[in-house]
């Protein structure tokens, strides 16, 4: 199976979308095992599966992304569309656009403490598109 998904505009920074992606896949229920995949279709946001609890992690993660990657470097070419253009795309390869997450008995197998985060590198960045692929039975 397979279905486009549609995740509401996020403010920059890193946020818990779990509950939004299961939102968006009720099919889910009918698979016993099998693999969902997700992928983002931008190159200036991007996934990762990390703590589900403690939000204080979600903006360490910015902190940490900001000073790492910062906006406005000398070195830069690419700023057609903005400061935060370029260091979206190095954040977005370093996270990556897709995860693969197994399915058990119609649910996500995340651990405990895990969820699923949208990283939204651009100060304005809008809805973004997933693709979901579901394989199992």
């Amino acid at each position: 199976m397979q279905k486009e998904m549609r995740l509401e505009p996020k403010a920059r920074g890193f946020h818990l979308v779990t509950d939004e992606v299961l939102r968006g896949l009720p099919e889910l229920r009918n698979f016993r095992v099998g693999m969902l995949n997700l992928f983002l279709l931008h190159t200036s946001a991007s996934l990762s599966i990390n703590e589900n609890a403690d939000p204080t992690v979600r903006q360490d993660f910015e902190s940490y992304f900001n000073k790492t990657v910062p906006e406005g470097a000398p070195y830069y070419r690419h700023n057609d569309e903005g400061p935060d253009d370029l260091p979206a795309h190095i954040k977005a390869s370093l996270l990556g656009c897709s995860l693969n997450i197994p399915i058990s008995n119609g649910r996500l197998r995340l651990g405990t403490w895990q969820g699923i985060y949208l990283c939204e590198h651009r100060d304005r960045g809008g809805p973004r598109r997933l693709v979901a692929t579901i394989s199992g039975e």
